[in-house]
């Protein structure tokens, strides 16, 4: 059962809040002096204060209630404190929901109206306590982890980092798949810093970045000679990395000698420098990366199913960005690296552009909004960005504290709920708790 405090020196209002909150099965106590309170909050635990700002005959000022409220707000920071009275000034109750306050009831009040302020600020409590379970279970299940960095937010990204994590001690090939610029070097990274074989060499090649008749040489190596403009002996990347990793980005982009190469190296280890015959034997990890369709190459003859059987023992899948738009603000914010922050009308803009070009894209857009803004604050203009038509998107302002509220309460407490019910995402709706001084993580 939910426990309600009401701290007011006049019995029969406390009597009548009560009687009030008892109908809709809270346990509610009652103070008539800070002292009382103080009492009752060591023997209970309280969900929620319901406060008078004066305590003493006369008082009218509100004086003694913004003491109290301070007191309350910094020995329990976390519940919700409701401020009521008839008699205070204007000025001091928006200095209190500035500092804290969940809202502020006028008496007399209007039952309906406490009942419903009350629900809500229960409610978000709640979410509130199961978005810092949520962080923390997120940091323990990270805890003494090299996430190389990566920054991220979304649910999306915390799975396939759980996954990759999973999959890091192993020796088997991963293939990660996903678009140009969506992040995939950075799921490599965290697979081979989290492996047994972090210390030892972690080899990167683009093949898309490669000529074709230079890739056997650049995976295998080559002797002086082997082949025009090649004056001396070639370490290959396979011979480089061994004993450690490889990562090998648009895998796809390989010759079928190449591949033929490749799959002879997984299978047995073994492999020879282009103009040699002595055989030389390596450990390696491999990591693959695509953003073609391999299934689709094997089927057109370009690409060898049994390498890809070999190169895909598991497979990581990437989202786009648009596919993950919480992680598009943290990953903005980190670019700016709190050189400057993110107009209401930049977010949008940042929100709403579908990212073709993915994280690479968003870093790049950053990069010059740096560069182009005039003040401390990055405007939509600075971003360079097509004014996009937010057909069905709501503004930052046009959402008042009630109504998120009250989608809050009918979507039960779940963001993703109430967020889809105002036709925002969930990012904005956390950025609009705080606009409202909403506690959130």
């Amino acid at each position: 059962m939910l426990k309600l405090l009401v701290i007011d020196d006049n019995q029969p209002i406390c009597q009548a809040l009560q009687t009030l909150f008892a109908l809709q099965g809270y346990q509610v106590f009652c103070a008539h002096t800070p002292e009382q309170a103080w009492q009752l909050l060591g023997q209970y635990s309280i969900d929620l204060i319901l406060q008078d700002m004066n305590f003493s005959a006369g008082e009218m000022q509100g004086a003694q209630g913004k003491a109290l409220f301070y007191q309350l707000r910094q020995q329990y920071p976390a519940t919700p404190i409701v401020l009521m009275t008839a008699w205070t000034q204007l000025e001091m109750v928006v200095e209190l929901v500035k500092a804290g306050a969940t809202d502020y009831i006028a008496k007399p009040w209007d039952d309906q109206r406490l009942l419903l302020t009350v629900a809500n600020a229960l409610k978000l409590k709640q979410l509130t306590e199961q978005q810092q379970r949520a962080e923390r279970e997120r940091h323990a299940a990270f805890a003494g982890k090299d996430l190389c960095g990566l920054v991220f937010a979304s649910s999306q990204m915390q799975q396939l980092l759980q996954m990759t994590l999973q999959l890091a001690p192993a020796s088997a090939a991963v293939l990660i798949t996903g678009p140009n610029g969506a992040g995939k070097e950075g799921i490599a990274n965290v697979l081979h810093a989290n492996s047994t074989r972090k210390d030892k060499p972690f080899i990167k090649v683009n093949m898309g970045a490669l000529p074709a008749d230079l890739m056997e040489a650049e995976l295998f190596g080559a002797e002086a000679g082997a082949y025009s403009g090649a004056s001396k002996t070639r370490i290959g990347r396979f011979e480089a990395a061994d004993g450690g990793s490889l990562f090998l980005d648009e895998i796809g982009n390989l010759s079928l000698a190449g591949q033929a190469k490749l799959l002879r190296v997984l299978q047995t280890g073994e492999f020879e420098r282009l103009g040699s015959s002595q055989t030389r034997k390596v450990d390696v990890r491999l990591i693959s990366a695509t953003n073609s369709d391999l299934t689709a190459a094997i089927a057109l003859g370009q690409f060898r199913q049994d390498l890809y059987y070999r190169v895909n023992v598991v497979q990581l899948a990437l989202p786009a960005l648009h596919e993950r738009p919480d992680d598009i603000l943290p990953l903005a914010r980190y670019f700016l690296a709190g050189k400057k922050a993110l107009s209401a009308a930049a977010e949008q803009i940042l929100q709403h552009y579908p990212w073709p070009g993915n994280v690479r894209e968003l870093q790049n857009v950053c990069q010059r909004a740096l560069l182009l803004s005039s003040t401390n604050e990055i405007q939509s203009s600075d971003l360079g960005l097509p004014q996009l038509a937010l057909a069905g998107k709501r503004a930052l302002d046009d959402i008042d504290q009630a109504q998120l509220q009250q989608a809050l309460l009918q979507a039960g407490g779940v963001v993703s709920r109430a967020a889809k019910q105002l036709g925002i995402s969930r990012q904005a709706l956390y950025r609009r708790m705080e606009y409202y001084g909403i506690d959130a993580p």
